[in-house]
């Protein structure tokens, strides 16, 4: 099934930052197979996949509005750029950044609700957007 199915990330969250803030990058998830090929778990603080052709660096800093699956809750949390899959990577992987969250509240809390949804698959071996 085609990762675009899966989630949208906003158009918008293509553009360049502005005057030196932080780029916002919206993502949706709607399935439990796209977060899990997005979750980063081997970041410190948890972190996800956001494919985007927008070039960034890492430790670049994005805000990210992200909403999983049905819920009514918008999750906001400014990370930093810890991954970097560029155009034509390796095995086809979808080209995007990956998000690092911040060690505040809002992201454990996003890294919690994640790590719930997820539950046992955590431990699976298929490959992710990642690793």
């Amino acid at each position: 099934m085609p990762a675009d199915s899966l989630y949208d990330a906003s158009a918008a969250a293509d553009k360049p930052a502005q005057s030196g803030r932080p780029a916002v990058l919206s993502l949706a998830i709607r399935e439990k197979a796209a977060l899990y090929a997005a979750y980063m778990p081997f970041l410190r603080h948890g972190g996800l996949f956001i494919p985007t052709r927008q070039a960034y660096k890492l430790g670049d800093e994005l805000f990210l509005l992200l909403t999983l699956m049905d819920e009514p809750e918008k999750y906001q949390v400014a990370g930093r750029v810890a991954w970097i899959t560029p155009a034509g990577a390796h095995h086809d992987k979808a080209q995007g950044v990956g998000i690092h969250f911040p060690g505040d509240e809002g992201g454990q809390k996003l890294r919690q609700r994640i790590e719930d949804i997820l539950g046992p698959a955590l431990r699976s071996a298929r490959a992710t957007h990642t690793l």
